[in-house]
């Protein structure tokens, strides 16, 4: 789909620190860093990465993470401008000129891959700048607005966090942080579908080909479903094959199996409010499964 970026209706005015900064997606960023560093702590001998290090490593996935949203931004600019959930950011609003965003993102991504590289090791910085790159160019300009698979390829990117974190400290890769990947991996399809079931009308005006807009409603709802299904043996894994203890194992079965319960929700009522509700919950879902794979290893 050939992209138009249409100039911003508004007065540019000064940018402040904040615009700025709001730029990095610091909702999504904080998720992000929270996942890494459940991926830091739970490898091995993690207790042996300096703290100095490990405040490093994170600060760089911060960073990255949010330079990946700053250029998105940039791309998106004119969607953005249309959907009522992001017509006020910085850069459809004028507060921010949009080559200054762009900029401001090619920067600071190249800046924390070169620290983590330097720092840490250049596996982890590798990641990363994998993971930035999926993000901007296999999801921003390709996928989101040319398949309703968008999100459920594309959210690869956001999975990479606990390989990273993992990596910061080992230097290498094995199957667990594979399998904590795989857990984000199958849990972002449900998460944005959900939010796309209320946003929906959005994404129409913005032409984005979500699967609510392309396939309706009730096939999203089943989908979503079916994500949830899957999603549930693969959150129990890291008990199974001996990772983790019963906490984890016990927290795991309990929180996805009311995801799955909020996706039955969904599928069984045409009230947007369920689909609110499941949205909130999957946010607070990933939060407390990371937790708990923490607290266990305590």
């Amino acid at each position: 789909m050939t992209t138009t970026h249409a100039p911003t209706t508004h007065t540019n005015t000064e940018a402040t620190v904040s615009d700025f900064f709001s730029l990095l997606k610091p909702r999504v960023m904080s998720l992000v860093v929270f996942t890494g560093f459940a991926g830091m702590w739970v490898a091995p001998d993690a207790s042996t990465l300096h703290p100095f290090l490990a405040c490093v490593a994170m600060l760089c996935l911060a960073v990255g993470a949010g330079a990946a949203g700053a250029i998105n931004m940039w791309y998106d600019r004119d969607i953005d401008a249309v959907m009522n959930r992001t017509k006020s950011r910085a850069i459809p609003m004028g507060r921010v000129v949009p080559a200054e965003g762009l900029a401001l993102g090619i920067i600071l991504s190249i800046i924390s891959v070169m620290i983590m590289g330097t720092a840490l090791n250049w596996l982890a910085a590798g990641l990363l700048a994998v993971a930035n790159l999926f993000y901007v160019f296999v999801y921003t300009i390709w996928l989101k607005r040319s398949t309703p698979q968008n999100i459920v390829i594309g959210g690869a990117a956001g999975a990479f966090p606990p390989l990273i974190g993992w990596a910061a400290v080992t230097g290498d890769i094995s199957l667990y942080p594979i399998i904590l990947f795989a857990i984000i991996f199958f849990w972002t399809p449900p998460h944005f579908w959900a939010l796309s079931l209320f946003a929906n009308e959005d994404y129409k005006r913005a032409k984005i080909p979500m699967l609510t807009v392309t396939a309706g409603a009730r096939s999203t709802k089943i989908q979503m479903l079916i994500y949830t299904l899957v999603l549930l043996p693969v959150t129990l894994a890291p008990w199974l094959m001996g990772y983790t203890g019963t906490l984890y194992g016990f927290s795991a079965a309990l929180l996805s199996g009311f995801f799955v319960f909020t996706s039955i929700r969904v599928l069984t009522s045409d009230n947007l409010k369920n689909a609110r509700l499941m949205f909130g919950y999957s946010v607070f879902y990933l939060f407390a499964l990371f937790l708990a794979l923490m607290i266990d290893k305590m």
